[in-house]
């Protein structure tokens, strides 16, 4: 069992930066957190939710969507067992929902292969 909490979302002027966190804790913390991917996600309203980022674990190798790179950079503190998303540049198109994701279970950021969800930081950038 793992359990996920967001925290860092805030609204920001368009250009400005946010640090989002997502604290895992649980029985299987350590297996689901380190052994296999955790990602970060984001939905607005009357969109489909978008995987942005992920940490593969158990190599540290990261993955970016196009719409994000260069923009933002997602690490993990493994002793803390904390997913960390830093987000700069930011633009009106990144309001959204954003939401931690961790058991993943192939290099991948479909939903489909992620086990356990948080429920979100909202993330409003203006123009």
């Amino acid at each position: 069992q793992v359990q996920l909490v967001e925290s860092g979302g805030g609204s920001v002027q368009a250009g400005g930066s946010l640090r989002l966190s997502c604290a895992a804790s649980g029985s299987t913390v350590s297996t689901y957190g380190s052994t296999y991917g955790m990602a970060w996600f984001r939905q607005a309203p009357g969109k489909e939710r978008e995987g942005v980022a992920l940490f593969w674990s158990p190599s540290g190798t990261t993955y970016y969507t196009d719409a994000v790179k260069g923009r933002f950079t997602i690490s993990r503190d493994n002793a803390k067992n904390t997913l960390y998303l830093t987000m700069n540049g930011l633009k009106p198109e990144d309001t959204a929902m954003y939401i931690c994701a961790a058991g993943g279970v192939v290099f991948s950021v479909n939903e489909k292969h992620y086990r356990y969800w948080g429920q979100g930081t909202q993330v409003t950038v203006s123009s």
